[in-house]
Order: structure tokens, then sequence, then C-alpha cells
């Protein structure tokens, strides 16, 4: 049961990253307007304006129609289109349609079936940045490097997975010890038929005797005034009884 928990977690990582992934792929395609918006140059041809390793970002929102001589452009190899090229334009050969000439900043001249003619047909996008050296990662991360990484990623998925797990059965256990703990419940069950101790017993009694007897003195004592009071009174009747019968006498 904790080994499916455990693989459906790392499933659930993976498809995750994937899918973050895929979005932010789908959102740059969007962006600049082409299927592949980074590209590393991978020849001299364009030094020094371009070094060998550095990342292109394309803008395939430019239209071609705006192209002028000076931009750099990537396109497709005319010939055969199996090369994606990175020159500067460096004339227009026609307007209609609109058809362009390209040359390698470090080649001596045009080369035909490579270098033009390049037409809308032909074209990918116009180099809107460079971002220096950054393309030595993807000659890092060539196979099997980057199956290596891929492999540690997911071990490290897995390692965390197990550790989460292992956390929270430590806490449910540590949570439950008292409240699942079959001893202390039948212990807690049996507390009405726990017989009362003898000393305890002996001694909640003896405190009742000591109570009572207190009460009972405070009760004669309140008695004890109460007759006072009654002889002060007959005694203040027999006066006044005295006093009226030698009265009579006289």
């Amino acid at each position: 049961m904790g080994r499916k928990s455990v693989s459906k977690g790392v499933i659930k990582d993976i498809v995750i990253v994937g899918v973050a992934i895929l979005l932010i792929w789908i959102g740059l395609q969007v962006a600049f307007g082409t299927e592949n918006p980074f590209y590393v140059v991978a020849s001299g041809s364009m030094i020094p304006e371009l070094q060998v390793h550095d990342v292109l970002v394309v803008q395939g929102h430019e239209p071609f129609e705006n192209i002028e001589i000076g931009d750099i452009i990537v396109f497709n190899r005319p010939s055969d289109h199996n090369r994606v090229i990175v020159h500067r334009v460096v004339s227009i050969i026609n307007d209609d349609p609109k058809t362009v000439r390209t040359q390698g900043d470090a080649n001596p001249g045009s080369i035909p079936g490579t270098d033009f003619p390049i037409t809308e047909e032909e074209y990918i996008g116009k180099v809107a940045h460079i971002i220096p050296q950054v393309g030595y990662i993807t000659q890092v991360l060539k196979p099997p490097v980057n199956y290596v990484i891929i492999a540690i990623v997911i071990g490290i998925m897995i390692i965390k997975q197990f550790t989460n797990k292992k956390k929270e059965k430590e806490s449910t256990l540590s949570d439950s010890t008292d409240s699942d703990n079959p001893e202390i419940i039948e212990e807690l069950s049996n507390i009405d038929k726990i017989e009362k101790d003898s000393e305890y017993s002996e001694h909640v009694e003896k405190l009742d005797i000591v109570e009572n007897e207190s009460v009972k003195e405070t009760k004669i004592d309140d008695d004890s005034e109460h007759v006072e009071k009654l002889d002060i009174v007959e005694n203040e009747s027999v006066k006044e009884t005295k006093i009226d019968d030698d009265s009579k006498k006289e």
C-alpha cells in the first residue's frame, strides 16, 4: 500500500512538472509567434556579431515584408529546408514577391541555395535578442548527460515522497499513541469499576466525622446562646411580675 502511494506521488510530481513545462513552452510560442523561439549558434559564420553557443531569441511576429537590409534573420535553407540558417540581409532581390539575399558576416560572399533566394516561405523570424554563451548548457545536456539528470530528478522525487510518508506516519503514531493504546483504553473504560482505596476511604470518613462534630459544636453554641437569651428574658419577666405583685400589696 505504501509503495503504491509513493509511486502515485512520484507520477503526480512528474505530471505537474511536465504540464508546467508544456504550458510555459506554449506560452513562449504564442508570445514570439514561432514554433521554436530559441536557437543556438552552431557555426562561426556570423563572427564577431554572433559567437558559437550564443542563444538567439527569435521574434516570429515581425512580418517578412518589414525586413530590411542589415537585419539578422533566421530562415530555412532554401534549397532543401534541411537546415536552419542565421545570416544578415545584404540585399533585396525582388519586391513582388519579396525576395532577399543574405550573407554571413564572416563569409566572403553569399552562397547560392543557402543565402538566397529567401522568400516568406523560408522565413522563420528576426533575431530580437542575443543571450551570450548560454548555449553551452545545451552542449552539456546532450545524451547521455541529459538522461542522467532526468534520472537524478526522478530519484529526488522518489526520496522526497518516501521522506514525506515517513514523517506523516511518525506524526500519526505520536498523535494516536494515547488514544489508540489498548491498555490505556481498557484502563479508562474500567474507571467506574475501581474499588475505593481503604486508606482514602478512611481519610474521607474521618473528614466527614470532623465536619459533623464541628457542625454539632456550632449548633450547641448557637443553642446555648439562645437559652441564655431566654433566661434573660424570663428573668426580666419575673422581675416585672414581682414588681407588679409588690405594687398590688401596697
